[in-house]
């Protein structure tokens, strides 16, 4: 599935030849020539399946536009920002590059590669997208504190290189105010859990924040029910944000870790932290190639500081022993 995802779907590729050719950016597993053999007359079926149901994907939707604005049809817009340009993917990329065409400052992008969970990285230069000694760092964090913002960035590492050598380095960021340092409980069960977060969020209540400025994030769905039971716990209603679903007044917010993207709120639990949730077991016990498995612990470990940083003002992180180590991170000096 990951490499139909990530190679061919995403690099629209159609013939044998070229999948036996293909760099294969954004795959680090290694594949041999007689597996992409067999690979190959899996793809073809999905392929032959799709044609048959007369259905596309994304991948093949902005391909078919980058073909038809490549063909000298006329350009929708003349310009294009691009926020969160990190999770940017190799179609959109490559649809992006084809309406900039040769305007010089055609596109420009926002993004921190350290929030990087949607995407794996690829060559934007590859693509006609290079923006080698254009690009530069803001420094200055407007939105979260001081100390949630210097626990989060021990997560990644001092600086980040993408596929293109381009480097973002988080040395030198300053927040503009502080608060109270992240507070890190391991718990003995669930039941603990519950009340310790549940405690926890009837104190943000009585420090005088509204329910709809707090939120309670988990890893998966899986962990959900201990959000719930948390908020439930504090006699709090909550409210699943899902794809569509936004904030209410009156509510706590309750969401997985993919959906935080974005969000901002004053207080956040981040819970069941556990040893086997982040990272996901599941995904660690899949994983066939040592280069694969970088990559998962690169991803979760992005997951977890997204959802940190979505705190402005108090942070909160619990989970049942042993905890993630990604936890022992955030608490070293």
């Amino acid at each position: 599935m990951g490499e139909w995802e990530d190679v061919v779907d995403a690099w629209q590729v159609r013939t044998w030849e070229d999948y036996r050719d293909v760099a294969r950016l954004g795959r680090r597993t290694r594949i041999g020539g007689k597996q992409r053999e067999v690979l190959w007359a899996i793809f073809e079926k999905v392929r032959a399946g799709l044609a048959e149901r007369k259905a596309v994907t994304w991948s093949d939707v902005f391909g078919r536009v980058t073909e038809a604005i490549a063909s000298g049809q006329t350009r929708p817009y003349d310009f294009a920002v691009l926020d969160e340009a990190q999770d940017l993917s190799v179609a959109e990329a490559r649809f992006l590059s084809a309406l900039a065409g040769d305007r010089q400052d055609g596109l420009f992008f926002a993004g921190d590669i350290g929030q990087r969970i949607f995407q794996q990285p690829f060559s934007w230069k590859m693509l006609g997208i290079d923006v080698r000694g254009r690009s530069s760092t803001l420094r200055i964090n407007y939105r979260t504190s001081h100390q949630i913002r210097a626990a989060a960035d021990k997560l990644l590492p001092a600086t980040i290189w993408d596929v293109d050598g381009n480097s973002e380095t988080r040395r030198g960021t300053v927040s503009i105010f502080d608060g109270p340092s992240p507070l890190i409980q391991q718990c003995k069960d669930a039941g603990e859990e519950t009340t310790k977060v549940a405690a926890w969020l009837q104190a943000r209540i009585c420090d005088g924040l509204q329910p709809e400025e707090i939120a309670v994030f988990v890893r998966s769905e899986a962990e959900l029910p201990r959000a719930r039971a948390a908020v439930k716990a504090a006699g709090l209603k909550h409210l699943e944000l899902g794809d569509t679903a936004e904030v209410s007044d009156g509510t706590v917010s309750i969401c997985v870790m993919h959906l935080a993207k974005g969000l901002e709120f004053r207080a956040v639990a981040v819970i069941a932290c556990d040893d086997d949730v982040i990272p996901q077991a599941e995904r660690i016990a899949a994983v066939a190639d040592e280069a694969d498995l970088e990559a998962i612990y690169e991803t979760e470990r992005h997951l977890l500081y997204v959802a940190c940083t979505r705190a402005r003002d108090c942070l909160l992180l619990t989970g049942i022993a042993p905890m993630s180590e990604f936890v022992d991170d955030l608490r070293a000096d």
